[in-house]
């Protein structure tokens, strides 16, 4: 069954993640057909302006932890750990191995929209958490309902931060307030997060899907080789050259998180609908794998 739906009309395309009875949160399938509909519309010269949105009342979740808790796609495993004929590899114990299973395409999605040489506008309703608040932040528009909130929420469960959020938020809000947002995990209104910067238009929710495609089909009318010279030339003085290292950067860490017993505690937390209950542990220091643990992720 399909989740990602999208459409096209007059130069504008819509990409839709249909998945609410999982809040809109990307499994393995879900996030593979998400990057599809990214590279698609991308690459399409058809396509002169690109809106992300959720159903009605829900934008992204992130990954799917019911999919993490589960074990993900034994068949995807061989392909994204890079195993090689007549060489048996087996998955390392642990989450991290599930979670790059999803990010190596929601990553790779967030590439394409950052080099996209056309405007990517995230149209916000509901709540934007974790993932999807990555995915959000590294479009080059946002536009929120009166009804949206955006939340940092990875810490929630013991996780680092993923989908381009550690690299997007500082460039956006600041060092200091994107400090705030991770520690603190404030759920942030539309209004608030429009005061933040993080946020380009709060419309009405009765107007919403109105002037959410009035601003795309304002952009498709636009300048399309000026649009995307200046796009690069922008995306050039704020370091994007640096986005792809920093995806990886944040894979890595994500996923040896998710291999701690904070995310095992966590994630049972979630599940039992209850506050996570962290206790120091010398299991997991930022920053000081070593190289053979992190080749032992990534491979």
């Amino acid at each position: 069954m399909t989740h990602i739906y999208v459409s096209q009309t007059n130069g504008v395309a819509v990409i839709t993640i249909d998945r609410a009875a999982r809040f809109n949160s990307l499994d393995i399938q879900t996030a593979q057909e998400f990057r599809r509909a990214g590279l698609q519309c991308a690459r399409d010269g058809q396509v002169r302006a690109v809106v992300i949105r959720g159903v009605p009342g829900v934008f992204c979740s992130g990954a799917d932890l019911q999919s993490i808790r589960d074990g993900g796609d034994a068949r995807d495993l061989a392909y994204l750990t890079h195993q090689h004929p007549g060489r048996e590899r087996r998955p390392r114990p642990g989450y991290g191995v599930v979670f790059k299973q999803i990010l190596e395409y929601i990553h790779s999605t967030i590439s394409e929209i950052r080099r996209a040489p056309k405007p990517f506008i995230a149209a916000v309703d509901g709540i934007a958490a974790a993932g999807g608040f990555g995915i959000a932040m590294a479009c080059d528009l946002v536009v929120a309902s009166e009804r949206a909130t955006f939340e940092w929420a990875y810490s929630r469960t013991g996780l680092t931060g993923a989908e381009s959020a550690t690299f997007m938020l500082p460039r956006l809000v600041g060092l200091r307030r994107s400090m705030e947002l991770m520690l603190l995990n404030r759920r942030l209104t539309a209004a608030e997060a429009r005061d933040y910067g993080l946020v380009t238009e709060v419309f009405p929710l009765a107007s919403f899907d109105e002037q959410t495609m009035a601003l795309a089909a304002r952009l498709a009318a636009g300048p399309p080789h000026a649009f995307a010279a200046a796009k690069e030339l922008l995306n050039q003085s704020a370091g994007m050259d640096q986005l792809d290292l920093h995806l990886d950067r944040e894979l890595q860490e994500l996923a040896r998180a998710a291999d701690g017993a904070e995310f095992a505690e966590g994630l049972t937390a979630f599940f039992d609908k209850r506050p996570a209950q962290f206790t120091p542990s010398d299991s997991y220091v930022p920053g000081h794998a070593s190289r053979s643990e992190m080749s032992a992720i990534l491979e």
